[in-house]
């Protein structure tokens, strides 16, 4: 398929299933072409490429470790001749940092190898691979980093993630304006409690525990996939480029 060099092109990792791939769907119906890296979902992550392609978009699957920064160099160059055989074009126009795993542990229980996965996956990972791919990316485009509500608000349990979140949250003002001058602008989508297989599934399996939810929401019901999905393509469409730095809750009001 060829691609025209108007056509925007969205890289976004951990986009095989969950939120990645109703992020990628959405961008792909938003007229955007889309790279999506997987860990070890090889097939869904080809049936998204698959879908996309369905809907007249172009788009590949990358493998990636985020937990794994000694690799991010030698992805960056797998991402360049990506672009150049698959998409004609040696830019990406957008990066979503979205890959990511969960934990629900007691504070006075998170053990220290838990806690250096979590700062491996989440917020070493938006760092270095995003100044790998920080060559890749194009003048005036797009950096978002995925954060969460937890990082709000509180609840038992997400001490250790919640604070990567936090340190995704300041990292992301500080891309913001470093990366002013050529006009990428760097946000961050905080999700709220989203009925996905994230964390074992507790917020969709557990009814007494998303009935829980449901009721401090101020829209009454807890998320879906695609309510971010759809607000990911939002943030990232042209009409955008004057949002950055800023912190964008999807959350339908959870915990106001």
């Amino acid at each position: 398929m060829t691609t025209s060099h108007s056509t925007r092109i969205a890289l976004i990792t951990g986009g095989s299933r969950g939120l990645g791939k109703s992020m990628a769907l959405q961008l792909a119906g938003s007229g955007v072409d889309v790279i999506v890296t997987y860990l070890a979902g090889a097939r869904e992550a080809n049936d998204v490429v698959a879908s996309i392609r369905a809907q007249g978009r172009n788009a590949a699957a990358l493998a990636l470790d985020v937990r794994n920064s000694s690799s991010f160099g030698a992805f960056a160059e797998t991402v360049k001749s990506t672009l150049r055989e698959t998409f004609g074009r040696d830019r990406l126009d957008a990066l979503v940092n979205n890959a990511g795993t969960g934990l629900h542990a007691a504070f006075a229980e998170t053990t220290e190898a838990q806690f250096d996965e979590l700062v491996n996956v989440h917020f070493k990972a938006s760092f270095f691979l995003t100044q790998k791919l920080l060559p890749l990316i194009a003048d005036g485009g797009r950096i978002l980093n995925v954060s969460s509500g937890l990082a709000r608000f509180t609840l038992p349990g997400y001490a250790a993630y919640a604070s990567m979140k936090g340190g995704v949250e300041v990292l992301t003002r500080y891309l913001a304006k470093e990366l002013g001058p050529r006009k990428i602008t760097v946000n961050v989508i905080a999700p709220g409690a989203i009925e996905t297989d994230f964390g074992g599934g507790r917020v969709r399996d557990d009814a007494k525990l998303n009935q829980a939810i449901a009721a401090q929401t101020a829209l009454g019901r807890v998320g879906l996939p695609d309510d971010i999905g759809e607000a990911v393509a939002l943030l990232l469409r042209p009409e955008s480029h004057w949002i950055t730095g800023q912190r964008i809750e999807a959350s339908g009001g959870q915990g106001l």
